[in-house]
């Protein structure tokens, strides 16, 4: 392990702005929340059916000073005893991106403290680690959200090697689009989940895809397209759509997808210990599936809290822990990177 603790306590302060979350958090050793509090724009972009990266932006920039002395104030830290300040630069979008990143620089500056840049999907899998104390690496992690689905083995904190990620829609987006298709409205993950909860799973069957050559990969957009079709021809032929079938079984499919990758690497690859994170990690149709199959095989599974799942700073605080302590530093020039992909820097 590359972990190297230090004799004395490490506070970091973290700042998230990468998507429609403006988010501040106080940390301390990587595994102790003092603080996390996250100023939430759901009500605003639901108004748009989606995020507007523009109001994005200016909600960010009218929020983050608050949220920052917010999250000192219920930690009971000054800047003075922060350790260092750990802000995302990447990946999301890049208006908002920057709003962090030009805060956590100013003040990292204005206070004398370093600064670590921290990736946003890194920050997912770390949420891992709030929760479960005795979760260490390696293991096999699914990370699933609006913008991201990937598979990947957690060999050390902040060292991954990818095994599969989605080639065309997340699974988070497909969610979006489907709950946008059948009325449910935004945001869709939750809404669809809600609905499938009085739904048939097995009422409609939505295919599954396999990428040749790459058998953990995922694509979802023949799934989105099929669940569209068949929206479609059910309104030609004047049918009415069962929207808690139909809901219920288009999730099924894509955590059908999900979790047969995840449990086939974790035992193909000989890991006992099996992760999921990211805003679809919710999901309680994934959940329950996963805890299925984990069980079914002798797999240990660990999930974070709902608060912990979608964008929030606790993550970001967490992973930057082990950065901070394995020596990496961010320097003044620390920009936003949009397309910022796993294992950069």
């Amino acid at each position: 392990m590359k972990k190297n603790r230090t004799e004395e306590d490490v506070y970091i302060l973290a700042v998230e702005s990468s998507c429609d979350e403006t988010a501040a958090a106080v940390v301390k050793n990587g595994r102790e929340i003092l603080s996390n509090v996250i100023a939430s724009q759901i009500p605003l972009h639901t108004l748009y059916g989606g995020v507007v990266p523009e109001l994005a932006s200016r909600k960010h920039m009218e929020k983050i000073n608050q949220v920052i002395q917010a999250a000192l104030d219920q930690s009971g830290m000054t800047l003075e005893q922060i350790t260092a300040v750990a802000v995302t630069y990447g990946p999301g979008l890049v208006g908002a991106l920057l709003v962090g990143v030009a805060e956590a620089k100013a003040i990292a500056y204005g206070a004398g403290k370093p600064l670590v840049g921290v990736h946003h999907i890194e920050g997912h899998v770390s949420a891992n680690f709030i929760e479960h104390p005795d979760l260490e690496p390696p293991f096999v992690c699914l990370i699933v959200s609006g913008g991201h689905t990937h598979l990947v083995v957690v060999k050390d904190y902040g060292e991954f090697e990818i095994l599969g990620r989605t080639r065309d829609d997340a699974a988070g987006e497909a969610f979006d689009k489907v709950a946008r298709a059948v009325g449910l409205g935004y945001p869709g993950g939750p809404k669809v989940d809600k609905a499938a909860k009085s739904g048939n799973p097995l009422a409609i069957h939505f295919p599954r895809a396999r990428v040749e050559g790459a058998p953990y990969d995922f694509s979802f957009s023949g799934l989105k397209s099929a669940v569209l079709n068949y929206i479609n021809h059910a309104n030609m032929m004047g049918q009415e759509i069962n929207v808690p079938d139909l809901a219920a079984s288009f999730q099924y499919a894509v955590v059908d997808v999900l979790v047969s990758h995840t449990v086939d690497a974790a035992r193909e690859l000989g890991y006992d210990k099996v992760a999921i994170a990211g805003g679809v990690a919710s999901n309680s149709g994934l959940r329950d599936e996963m805890r299925r199959r984990c069980k079914k095989q002798g797999l240990k599974l660990y999930y974070p809290s709902p608060v912990f799942c979608t964008d929030n700073a606790a993550m970001i605080g967490t992973a930057a822990y082990y950065e901070y302590i394995n020596g990496v530093r961010s320097g003044w020039d620390l920009n936003a990177v949009p397309n910022l992909r796993l294992g950069e820097r």
